[in-house]
């Protein structure tokens, strides 16, 4: 399922003072959340201006780090890949994950 979808089905409320940044996959996000930044898309007939290059190398200087971070998460393939143990445990299993990939991120 694409990114925007699930984030769209999964209610999440993030309060309106909150500023999301996303990628140009969650088009339509304005209408969920008016305090977002979306990059500007590039299209046949118009070509974006330096500006708009610019507040988009911003935009993707911003999303790195999370980036890194779902990165780092996946490689315990436990978001990434069919979880196979009790449901009962993965709230546990996740938590000590983020916190080892928290623990790398202060060293």
């Amino acid at each position: 399922m694409h990114d925007f979808k699930l984030y769209a089905l999964s209610r999440v409320a993030a309060r309106p003072e909150t500023k999301v940044t996303t990628d140009s996959g969650y088009q339509g996000i304005h209408k969920i959340h008016q305090n977002s930044v979306l990059p500007k898309k590039n299209t046949k007939k118009k070509k974006l201006t330096k500006e708009e290059k610019m507040s988009n190398r911003d935009i993707a200087r911003e999303r790195i780090v999370a980036e890194h971070v779902v990165g780092a998460i996946k490689r315990f393939r436990i978001v990434s890949d069919k979880y196979r143990n009790r449901r009962k445990r993965f709230g546990l299993r996740f938590n000590l994950i983020a916190g080892i990939c928290n623990f790398e991120l202060d060293h």
